[in-house]
């Protein structure tokens, strides 16, 4: 009997050594973090940012998934971490979004693109534990895109507005991209050369601090 009790308290013992020695399981990360998951904290009011990924263009299509539409070589998320809670939650960001080397196949009359401006940025923007991506705008500011475009009778001006003013996106650790896929606009204001309603698709990889880390989603 003393035998057991003295093997018991020597193991207890090396057990409580151990848990101290060993460091904490990472259950403190934050929503977004740098280098790797549950790594450090991507710090509050860092610049988060991509470029388009390779091979790929952002497309604003005439229907979902569509081949028709204005097609760019050139676009760019970033966004301002205003808030980076701990997982799981939603961190919180002010986004922007850029396009560049745009032009437009498969619509009739238009022969190409003057300029591209979104308007009202930053954007509200969330973006969850579960990987989703919520940017919205507000009723004095929307999410708003204006494109001046060449057509057959001259220059038209083309404003489109996110339905329901927000769009989603999925955001994916496998390679820290920030993916939307036919987010839905409607045309607001300008000609019947403008088309009634627009698909906006794009990817963005890799999401890096301003430091070039990458960042994950916990």
């Amino acid at each position: 009997m003393h035998k057991s009790r003295i093997t018991a308290a020597v193991i207890a013992g090396a057990t409580a050594a151990l848990m101290l020695s060993t460091p904490a399981l990472a259950d403190d990360a934050t929503v977004l973090t740098a280098d790797s998951l549950a790594g450090p904290a991507v710090a509050v009011g860092d610049t988060i940012s991509a470029g388009i990924a390779t091979g790929t263009q952002a497309v604003f299509a005439t229907a979902p998934a569509g081949a028709n539409g204005m097609k760019c070589t050139g676009s760019s998320f970033s966004a301002v971490v205003n808030d980076n809670p701990a997982a799981p939650g939603s961190a919180t960001l002010g986004a922007t979004l850029g396009l560049s080397g745009c032009t437009v196949t498969g619509i009739i009359g238009v022969l190409g693109v003057n300029s591209v401006t979104i308007s009202n940025q930053p954007y509200t923007t969330t973006t969850a534990s579960d990987g989703t991506v919520a940017v919205a705008g507000t009723d004095t500011a929307p999410i708003s895109a204006t494109l001046n475009l060449r057509t057959l009778l001259g220059s038209v001006t083309c404003v489109f507005v996110a339905d329901g003013n927000a769009i989603s996106g999925v955001a994916d650790n496998t390679d820290n991209s920030i993916a939307f896929t036919d987010q839905k606009f409607n045309k607001s204001s300008g000609p019947a050369a403008c088309i009634a309603n627009a698909y906006f698709t794009a990817k963005y990889t890799p999401v890096s601090t301003s430091a070039g880390s990458l960042v994950f989603v916990n």
